[in-house]
């Protein structure tokens, strides 16, 4: 497995926000996380993230979580959560170049193998013509590409990312789907929670929760994908078959 999360229960102020989850993450695959809003699915990518700590364990690659040295753990799993906080004042190359700090002895300058992963991670999202600019300079968008540039720059071989397309238009969330296709091409392993649920459905695996829980798990053409999207929805949508794949309809 490159991920494996068993947990009882989570709780967060008392309440009780995942229980009975068992999820197992085959390598060189992308994993999208779907569900209705306070279905648990942040919650369950922190814990996989290891930033919440569940009655239960997590698994990375065989070895708790737990057990992993930092620096060699930030180098296996990357995380980006959603409006994540960047330094204002740097320029979006010194950003993306935060993401190769794992890469590097303490105080050391980056490194060539650095700097071309730095220019990869930023041209496959667009943003290296604009690397010389402030953060504070760019719109939400623009931000929002830097930041996934950064975490592809750290090439991790598991990626976690809550709720990544938020602030890009459709041809850059294509653009997002294709990089994370390049990703798994590589034998990488990427978890994202969606809301967009079309984009969701070209995963390779789809994972559907409701109130805490795992309802299903299995491709998204499979039938019990369908049911389930159907179900925690409360029959507010239906998906059809349309140019080769499904697409999801709002009734």
């Amino acid at each position: 497995m490159s991920l494996h999360a068993r947990i009882a229960r989570l709780r967060i102020e008392g309440a009780e926000i995942l229980h009975g989850i068992d999820l197992r993450l085959q390598p060189g695959a992308w994993t999208a996380i779907v569900g209705p809003n306070g279905a648990g699915k942040s919650s369950l990518l922190r814990v996989l993230a290891g930033l919440l700590k569940p009655e239960g364990e997590v698994q990375l690659q065989g070895r708790a979580l737990g057990h992993w040295p930092a620096a060699e753990r930030a180098r296996e799993l990357a995380w980006m959560g959603p409006q994540e906080p960047g330094a204002d004042d740097l320029t979006a190359h010194d950003v993306v170049m935060l993401g190769r700090l794992p890469h590097r002895a303490w105080l050391a300058p980056p490194s060539p193998a650095d700097h071309a992963a730095v220019e990869a991670a930023m041209q496959a999202l667009q943003c290296w013509p604009w690397r010389h600019r402030r953060l504070a300079s760019l719109s939400s968008g623009e931000r929002q590409r830097v930041l996934l540039a950064r975490v592809l720059a750290v090439q991790a071989a598991v990626t976690l990312l809550d709720e990544p397309l938020a602030h890009l238009d459709p041809p850059h969330q294509a653009e997002w789907q294709s990089g994370v296709r390049d990703l798994v091409a590589q034998g990488r392993t990427v978890v994202s929670v969606l809301h967009e649920l079309n984009i969701a459905l070209a995963a390779d695996q789809l994972v559907v929760m409701d109130a805490g829980r795992i309802v299903s798990h299995a491709p998204p053409s499979a039938p019990e994908s369908h049911e389930a999207l159907m179900r925690v929805f409360g029959g507010r949508l239906e998906l059809v078959p349309h140019g080769g794949r499904w697409v999801v309809v709002v009734r």
